[in-house]
């Protein structure tokens, strides 16, 4: 797992462009549908009042809307509020609600920092991020379902947002909106907001005893917990418990990951998709209780005051925990993950090392896709679009790749790009170098240890937008997979041949929802994946399967 795409494009200097719809809780953008026809978009298409839309939950009555026949319930309390004595704390429960719950709009988000979010405008005008308020009560899920009250036992999919462990929301991008994968699919859709960075992964244990157990891992437990929250309510929303697909990108690949190696979600999900992101290790307990000493010696206060860290505001506890981890970063030269915020190998709630090296998870089948252009450089800088190859090799040494820094092997590392993909320009074979599928193929290679199937793709879908410079980059594929090609089109131009793949895409991912092979919906055959030959489905307007065709080329990325 690396970082989102913001931090991405602030990484590698670029900036970003495009059009895309509004992402109001209604989103009352053009949703493409085979369902929908032209000559009922005059009719009346949304649906709210008393008795519409009102469906159980086990702590009490929710109202939704309805919007072209498919049900909205959005920002349902699956968890109490996460501040005070929550704060640092094991998900609680919600309190039950006598009243009907208003949901009609996207939870809170969690605690992040947006300070000068939007200050690159081409990046804020392409990723159309949402984002409303911003508060410790955000433990909120969203439901999309086509009907709720004929016991149908739909597929159930929850979606994990990206943004690293530090950001991100459930409904950031307008591409995460559930609507057009329920109808299509027959599928009930949900996604969730989660605790993040230092509150989320804060690890006190090491100072705060037991009653801190749980600190350095509570934003997974969230995600635990609305995994049981669909457990025992979903069946009210015409979903089936029984069948559950857990899904991220990026950052939400990664937690995907994650919950594959966490005793608690066993049996709470029964397949997995994980797009460019994963990971097979969770943070080293030892260096994040050092942290979490840092955090207490930076907030001034002693051990035995250490509940003082749960009265404080919100933003003042980030910039104490930020400050302390860039003192213990810098003392001991950690970089990445394993240097800031995320989740804990503490031996309990993660105990697992590496994740897939025993039984836990071994009868979930798995999808694991990344895109061909996950940091593309010349994206929104035209000027390096026609480099040489020489010029190619200067940038690599220079710039972090997908996991790997180029640099000790940069020359080396783009001649066996360039011998693997030869109709590829320089600009493109320094892209695919940074893009590189090594931290990728390391996971399918272990998952497809254990017994149950992996399925392995690579989406190479070139958009037509910014003179074709944006290529797949990373977060392109999910558009496509929740046929929503027509919904966030400055991703894809928006038009047919987007779509014409979105539907091989979005019911494929449906198929395997169902059964736990993607095979029989629109897509040529997908054979399972094997260390030995690599069986890598290539996702463009032509879809075709390939033998790890960067194998040649990653070998030269593992001397790094």
């Amino acid at each position: 797992m690396k970082s989102n795409r913001r931090k991405f494009i602030q990484n590698l200097g670029a900036g970003a462009a495009g059009l895309t719809l509004g992402t109001s809780a209604i989103t009352l953008s053009s949703f493409s549908s085979r369902s929908v026809k032209k000559e009922d978009e005059d009719g009346q298409i949304l649906f709210i009042g008393d008795n519409i839309a009102v469906a159980d939950t086990i702590y009490g009555k929710v109202r939704g809307f309805i919007h072209r026949d498919i049900y909205n319930f959005l920002g349902i309390p699956y968890g109490a509020n996460t501040t005070g004595k929550n704060r640092f704390m094991p998900p609680q429960k919600p309190d039950p609600w006598k009243e009907v719950y208003p949901a009609v709009y996207w939870p809170n988000s969690a605690p992040q920092l947006l300070d000068n979010f939007y200050s690159n405008r081409y990046l804020a005008f392409t990723d159309y991020w949402h984002y409303d308020d911003v508060s410790e009560n955000c433990l909120g899920i969203n439901v999309w379902t086509p009907g709720y009250k004929e016991n149908a036992k739909r597929p159930v999919l929850l979606w994990i947002h990206g943004g690293g462990y530090t950001s991100g929301n459930s409904i950031e991008h307008p591409e995460y909106h559930g609507e057009n994968l329920s109808r299509q699919g027959n599928i009930v859709f949900c996604s969730l907001n989660h605790r993040l960075g230092p509150l989320g992964f804060s690890n006190l244990a090491g100072i705060g005893g037991e009653k801190f157990a749980a600190s350095g891992n509570v934003g997974m437990l969230d995600i635990v917990s609305a995994l049981e929250w669909i457990r025992d309510n979903i069946s009210n929303f015409g979903g089936d418990p029984g069948n559950v697909t857990i899904m991220g990108q990026s950052g939400g690949g990664a937690k995907v990951c994650t919950l594959a190696a966490m005793p608690s979600a066993r049996g709470l999900f029964h397949k997995a998709v994980a797009l460019s992101g994963n990971t097979l290790s969770g943070g080293l307990k030892e260096y994040s209780e050092k942290l979490g000493s840092y955090i207490l010696k930076e907030a001034g206060v002693s051990e035995s005051q250490i509940d003082k860290l749960q009265e404080m505001p919100w933003k003042d506890y980030y910039a104490i925990a930020n400050k302390a981890s860039v003192k213990l970063r810098t003392e001991t030269g950690m970089t990445g993950f394993m240097g800031g915020f995320g989740p804990v190998a503490d031996g309990f709630y993660l105990p697992q090392q590496p994740f897939f090296s025993g039984e836990l998870s071994s009868d979930v089948p798995m999808i694991i896709c990344s895109t061909f252009h996950e940091l593309s450089p010349s994206s929104f800088n035209s000027s390096i679009e026609d480099i040489t190859f020489d010029k190619a090799k200067e940038l690599a040494k220079t710039m972090r790749g997908f996991g790997v820094s180029l640099a000790g092997n940069a020359s080396n590392i783009i001649d066996a790009y360039a011998k693997s993909f030869p109709d590829k320009k320089p600009i493109e074979i320094l892209s695919m170098a940074l893009s590189n599928r090594l931290q990728t193929i390391k996971t399918a290679d272990a998952k497809v240890q254990q017994k149950a199937p992996v399925y392995l793709a690579w989406f190479g879908w070139d958009p037509p937008v910014f003179d074709g410079r944006l290529r797949a980059f990373h977060t392109m594929d999910i558009g496509f997979w929740f046929y929503n090609t027509d919904v966030q089109i400055s991703h894809t131009g928006g038009g047919a041949r987007p779509r014409k793949l979105a539907t091989k895409m979005s019911d494929t991912l449906v198929q395997f929802m169902k059964t736990g092979n993607p095979n029989g919906a629109g897509l040529p055959e997908w054979p399972k994946y094997t260390s030995a030959y690599g069986e890598t489905m290539i996702l463009d307007d032509k879809c075709e399967v390939k033998n790890d065709p960067d194998r040649e080329a990653r070998k030269t990325l593992t001397s790094n």
